[in-house]
């Protein structure tokens, strides 16, 4: 194989890491190096998004490919394998997946063990056939189906730790009965996440507490998204039905796992000798928070491997995270309603305050939002107030244009919460808009 750019290999290379991510904005600091003059804020939502897409990985093209390694010709090849059997939708997502399966072979010197959720709005999206590649390829898989968290925490081993596969978790979390049943098993996946943390159980027959450990990789795969504490510790995958002309190959246990279970071999004795080092990586990320505690892993085999691979994690990183930050901001709890009365105020010229009356007015108005089907007859104050008080943001009384007060809401209130839950939407600096006076509001 050979690197896709030799020229760069005899002259020096060119700085084009990410710079430092800056707290609260997801890609900010990527978007920052594209060229001066590109406004933020787009008054058309849609176009917006795709170039917050775009700059999340402004500048990772530009890092230099390495000489194909044996790690990078290993990765390639589980690459090539996994795609044999699924597709999956998208390039990156792809190479995440190979990066994570890889990764569990490293599990001893990860601080944190990301999840692989592994979603998809319908059957037949290929979810249990990924889980199917996955067993054959992940270090020690230990299927869960039917299986209750005692059992597991009691098969996780500090020292050699399992990787979870879960199939079909809409039947553990698809409705809030059953995750209320599940609640345990949310728990324990919560809390493998990250390394020391334990479940205290007691055992024998004189009751002796006992620490369990939870730290190990795992990968759930289920119809619909899974409860929003596991999806923020996860490299999501979203699934989606082969269309027409798309073919894979069939998975066929007696054929099939052979070559598998090789090649899964040939990876572990590949990453054996590289524990130590790393365990002591800290490579630069170009996401922050969670997201790159979940990620690191997948950078860290990326950059043991060196070839092409450092750069394909990082935009499979960065592409990724910006897509699941946009999903966040339209799913209709949350960030979602934060983000559209974002979209309000900056469609009133940044008013000072809105009315309650004039702000559902327009809430309702969006053809694209939920608002006007919410409840029995529409999004009400009073469920509005019970939405942003989760957020510190309290109704209070405002003046309008015309002298009178009312309910209503103060931008500068939201401030704080634009800039930690929804960025991405538009620019929350005061100075980026002159607050001014608007006409009172009639419908």
């Amino acid at each position: 194989m050979q690197p896709e750019n030799p020229e760069s290999y005899s002259a020096p290379a060119k700085a084009t890491w990410p710079t430092p991510a800056i707290p609260g904005q997801p890609g900010a600091h990527l978007r920052a190096a594209q060229a001066d003059g590109a406004d933020p804020d787009l008054s058309d939502d849609a176009p917006a998004r795709s170039a917050d897409k775009a700059g999340a990985t402004s500048g990772l093209e530009e890092i230099p490919d390495a000489e194909p390694t044996h790690g990078s010709k290993l990765l390639d090849e589980l690459r090539a394998q996994i795609a044999q059997f699924v597709i999956l939708p998208s390039p990156e997502a792809l190479d995440a997946v190979t990066l994570w399966v890889a990764a569990t072979h490293l599990q001893p010197a990860w601080q944190h063990a990301p999840r692989l959720a592994v979603v998809g709005p319908a059957k037949r999206c290929g979810k249990s056939r990924l889980l199917d590649v996955l067993t054959e390829t992940v270090h020690e898989p230990m299927l869960t189906i039917n299986t209750t968290p005692a059992a597991i925490f009691r098969s996780i081993t500090e020292e050699n730790p399992p990787t979870l596969l879960v199939d079909e978790a809409d039947t553990i979390f698809g409705t809030p009965k059953m995750a209320e049943k599940n609640e345990e098993m949310r728990g324990l996946l919560n809390a493998g996440h990250q390394r020391n943390r334990y479940v205290t159980r007691v055992v024998g027959n004189d009751h002796t507490p006992h620490r369990f450990a939870t730290f190990a990789m795992a990968a759930i795969a289920g119809i619909g998204d899974l409860p929003d504490t596991v999806m923020d510790r996860a490299v999501v995958i979203r699934m989606r039905r082969r269309a027409e002309g798309e073919k894979v190959k069939p998975f066929r246990s007696r054929r099939d796992i052979p070559a598998l279970h090789d090649l899964r071999d040939r990876i572990a004795a590949w990453a054996r000798p590289l524990l130590d080092e790393a365990a002591d990586l800290e490579p630069e990320m170009p996401v922050e928070d969670r997201a790159a505690d979940t990620w690191e892993p997948l950078v860290i085999v990326a950059d043991l491997a060196g070839g092409r691979w450092p750069r394909l994690a990082r935009l499979a990183c960065a592409g990724m995270v910006a897509a699941e930050v946009a999903a966040e901001e339209d799913h209709p709890s949350g960030a979602r309603i934060l983000a559209d009365i974002r979209r309000v105020f900056h469609a009133q010229r940044e008013a000072d305050s809105l009315s309650t009356e004039e702000l559902l007015h327009h809430l309702r108005q969006d053809p694209e939002a939920p608002w006007a089907e919410w409840g029995r007859g529409g999004l009400t104050a009073r469920e509005l107030g019970r939405m942003l008080r989760e957020f510190e943001i309290r109704p209070g009384n405002v003046r309008m244009a015309d002298r009178t007060q009312r309910k209503g809401y103060m931008r500068n209130k939201f401030l704080d919460a634009w800039s930690r839950y929804c960025p991405t939407v538009h620019s929350v600096d005061p100075q980026a808009a002159r607050p001014v006076n608007h006409p009172p509001f009639t419908e």
